[in-house]
């Protein structure tokens, strides 16, 4: 999910990260003959991410050597027949928990990359080593475990999403199938007060097709929308468990055409992360991924346009229960100094667009979200605002959340407490992100841990 750019934030300098505060995101592989690949899909471990669960750690495999016979006949005795032991593979659509998969919680990790060089290197300041203090609590085996749990769950069902989704289809069809398959396999319907917490979606499921570059997601009340042949669909969903959001984005498209579109947006983000690590300035990786974006151009219907990187939009770090941590990386070349840091996790992604690369505000509401430092009461006369805020609190917390979500906990009658919930600043509303009509967007994105000696893209797998 990717975080608004500030305007000020490409022309000025400084290293003040409140500048991500506000929200905006939506991306992709094409599908069929024309998919996109960039063969830098192995996982680090070498573990598959073939849901069949063949030769996955936690797959019970049937022993296929013979076992030979007793010779001495006064020993022979009746055995007892042994129970085959099976292979547990993921159903379509997938619903069978990961747990049942992976019985010894040995998920696959993502891929491993090794640090570039840093030339311009300086030590860390003290500052900088507090903050890493207050971070290592984060990194012990099982926080590492549930993220790469989360990831999975998201290749897994990003992998039916691409195998499954038609031009056809409605929005809310799709969507509904990626949070459904994201709820049975994390094996928590979420219906239970305060389950939504323990683990679920990070944000809503991100639907945005063509000149929406971001943030639109079918809710109650809309018409509803089909999926066109000549669609370029951004799908942006996110994993979390203990709060640790997994954020990862893929583009789809049904027509070669856009390959270029892809291609160029799919390169954008895997420079960024090649490029991001300990110690370097977010501005050098902003010029890395510009570069790479812009060198692309592409054909449709016999005009050509260059892809631009949106320059309204950036990546984000990510913390716990916070989708977008303080610190963006934006997709164009700027003066901020701000520098990663060890044990920080980030969602390296890019928009590139046909069109201006800026965004308006579109109509409608995307999705909701709590102020970080929005108080944990609400004083108001407005009985619906009170209780509103309560079930904010009880099931979302400051996670992002969307009025789909709310109906599925059987809540009504709340726009009048939302509006008013958000007139006082405590609930921020994020509309749908547009550029000019007629244009063409596409989003990749990728969860990465920066550790002491290398990085975890820990959302990658061999689908881009």
């Amino acid at each position: 999910m990717g975080s608004k750019t500030l305007e000020n934030e490409s022309q000025n300098g400084g290293n003040d990260p409140s500048n991500s505060n506000k929200s905006a995101a939506t991306g992709g592989e094409p599908r069929g003959a024309h998919l996109s690949r960039d063969g830098d899909g192995s996982l680090g471990d070498g573990d598959s991410d073939d849901d069949d669960g063949d030769n996955q750690p936690g797959a019970v495999t049937e022993s296929l050597t013979p076992q030979p016979p007793t010779t001495d006949a006064s020993k022979k005795k009746k055995r007892k027949k042994s129970k085959k032991k099976t292979t547990v593979k993921q159903s379509s659509p997938p619903r069978i928990p990961l747990t049942a998969i992976f019985r010894n919680e040995q998920y696959p990790s993502g891929e491993m990359q090794n640090y570039e060089a840093v030339v311009d290197n300086t030590a860390r300041t003290t500052a900088e080593e507090a903050r890493y203090d207050s971070r290592r609590s984060v990194q012990d085996k099982a926080w590492l475990t549930n993220y790469r749990k989360a990831a999975e769950v998201h290749r897994q069902v990003r992998r039916w999403t691409q195998d499954n989704v038609r031009p056809g289809q409605t929005l809310r069809e799709i969507a509904d199938g990626i949070d459904d398959g994201v709820r049975a396999l994390l094996d928590n319907p979420g219906l239970e007060t305060g389950s939504c917490l323990v683990s679920g979606l990070g944000f809503p499921t991100g639907l945005a097709v063509n000149n929406c570059v971001a943030h639109y997601t079918p809710n109650p009340g809309q018409k509803d929308v089909i999926l066109q042949q000549s669609d370029v669909l951004k799908v942006d969903f996110g994993v979390h468990i203990n709060g640790w959001i997994v954020d990862s984005a893929f583009t789809m498209s049904f027509d070669p055409t856009y390959d270029n579109l892809l291609a160029a947006v799919k390169d954008a983000t895997n420079t960024g992360i090649k490029n991001a690590g300990i110690d370097v300035r977010i501005s050098d990786v902003s010029a890395a991924i510009q570069e790479a974006m812009e060198s692309y151009e592409v054909e449709i219907r016999g005009q050509t346009y260059p892809v631009k990187a949106v320059r309204d939009l950036s990546g984000h770090n990510i913390r716990q229960y916070q989708i977008h941590g303080g610190k963006s990386i934006p997709f164009v070349r700027t003066k901020n100094q701000t520098k990663m840091e060890e044990g920080e996790v980030f969602a390296v992604e890019t928009f590139g667009s046909t069109g201006r690369g800026r965004t308006v505000d579109g109509p409608g509401v995307y999705g909701y979200g709590k102020g970080y430092n929005a108080p944990k009461r609400m004083i108001t006369p407005l009985a619906s605002a009170r209780s509103l805020y309560k079930t904010i609190n009880d099931n979302f917390g400051t996670i992002v959340f969307c009025r789909r979500y709310l109906e599925r906990l059987g809540v009504d009658r709340y726009l009048a407490g939302m509006n008013y919930l958000v007139s006082q600043g405590v609930v921020d509303h994020y509309p749908p992100l547009m550029d000019i009509e007629g244009s063409y967007s596409a989003q990749f994105e990728h969860t990465i841990l920066l550790g002491q000696s290398g990085k975890e893209v820990i959302s990658r797998g061999d689908d881009y």
